[in-house]
């Protein structure tokens, strides 16, 4: 039972590598339940496990792969060969696409190794250089985050933190100096004018002071939108370090600020700093309720007139429709424009089927994927676009 109990803790870390939110407290559960199913047949076994470390259907994919894989699968060879080298599988028109979460499961069962120092006798060996910059660019733009390999991952913070950010300039009520005709400056014309005794010299102009709109960010962080929400924070903080006035929430089971947590200069402490102060990450949602808590709490205290608010979220809500319409209507009326990023955009057959979405669209300005690098680069076209004039 001693080392049973290790192997399902090395699976357990399996997973969480792969991507899946496997706690210590699952472990646990998986442990004590082992020890009352028993080990009777292969299947029970199977059940156990997943009744006790996943939660959400679109995790049981990934599980039954790293099942597969680790608990000595008869066909493990070819699993393996498969899994870590996708790109020159054959195309069969009959066979069925692989699951897009093999890379990541790759990654965890078989982490690169460094590489070791060759003998001084050893043959010399041929290495071709076979990296294709711009074509791995572009998949990477288009690769999807919840798919992504760890290497992948880094590399598309990286690319994330190098965007420039854009946003609609709003004229304030302050002017400034200008060059060219437009508000006359009678006052500097009048002192010019002194200068060059009393003749008109060259009138002087103003203009108005312009600065970006304010940013509201309010990302959802449960199970099935942590690994896109984790992204987004980044993204958050990209646009922060560009002096935007930028505050972020998160929600799932309760709604939490994290506009201080990400002032940290170094991203990836800055996430991780809300990932350790949220209680609720990777947990249930309530949509409804935390609306509620933003709009009764926060909304006069950071949603100045002209703010944007960046709502990302699935849409999933099981029940309440008609709070969540009360609520959505309420944040829509408290923001100059409401951008919903939602990533289940990414698969071109979707239908707003759902209550909780049904209910939720007729209250947004723009309804936008955010689920790789290329929909966030169209987001920040959208944030610079300017905002539509709402019908009266």
């Amino acid at each position: 039972m001693q080392q049973l109990a290790a192997n399902v803790m090395h699976f357990g870390r399996v997973l969480r590598t792969a991507g899946l939110p496997v706690g210590t407290d699952r472990l646990q559960l998986a442990l004590q339940a082992l020890q009352v199913a028993g080990l009777a047949s292969r299947a029970d076994f199977r059940a156990t496990l997943a009744a006790c470390l996943i939660d959400r259907q679109e995790h049981r994919a990934m599980f039954d792969q790293a099942f597969d894989l680790f608990w000595r699968d008869p066909d493990l060879a070819g699993r393996m060969m498969q899994m870590l080298l996708p790109q020159v599988q054959a195309n069969d028109a009959g066979a069925p696409p692989p699951p897009p979460e093999n890379r990541r499961l790759a990654d965890a069962l078989f982490p690169t190794a460094p590489p070791r120092a060759e003998p001084d006798d050893a043959p010399e060996r041929l290495e071709i250089e076979a990296a294709l910059t711009f074509s791995e660019r572009e998949l990477l733009h288009k690769a999807d985050f919840d798919t992504m390999s760890a290497d992948e991952w880094q590399q598309a913070k990286r690319a994330l933190h190098r965007l420039r950010p854009l946003f609609e300039p709003l004229a304030t009520r302050r002017t400034r100096p200008a060059a060219h005709p437009g508000r006359a400056d009678w006052r500097a014309t009048l002192r010019a004018m002194a200068r060059h005794g009393g003749d008109l010299w060259q009138p002087q102009w103003r203009q108005p002071r312009v600065k970006p709109a304010p940013l509201v960010v309010l990302a959802d962080i449960s199970g099935s939108m942590s690994r896109y929400s984790r992204m987004l924070l980044h993204f958050a903080h990209a646009l922060g370090r560009a002096d935007v006035p930028v505050e972020s929430f998160v929600f799932g089971t309760r709604l939490t600020r994290t506009t201080r947590l990400l002032r940290h200069r170094d991203p990836d402490i800055a996430v991780a700093q809300v990932v350790r102060a949220v209680q609720d990450w990777s947990g249930g949602t309530r949509i409804s309720a935390c609306l509620h808590e933003f709009n009764q709490r926060w909304a006069r205290r950071t949603l100045p007139g002209r703010a944007t608010v960046l709502l990302v979220t699935d849409g999933l809500e099981h029940g309440h429709t008609e709070a969540l319409r009360f609520e959505m209507e309420r944040l829509h009326k408290s923001c100059r424009r409401l951008v919903w990023l939602n990533p289940l955009l990414r698969y071109t057959g979707f239908e707003p089927k759902a209550a909780g979405i049904r209910t939720m669209l007729p209250h947004v300005d723009r309804f936008v994927p955010a689920h790789n690098i290329e929909s966030l680069e169209h987001l920040t076209r959208v944030l610079a676009a300017d905002a539509q004039p709402r019908p009266r």
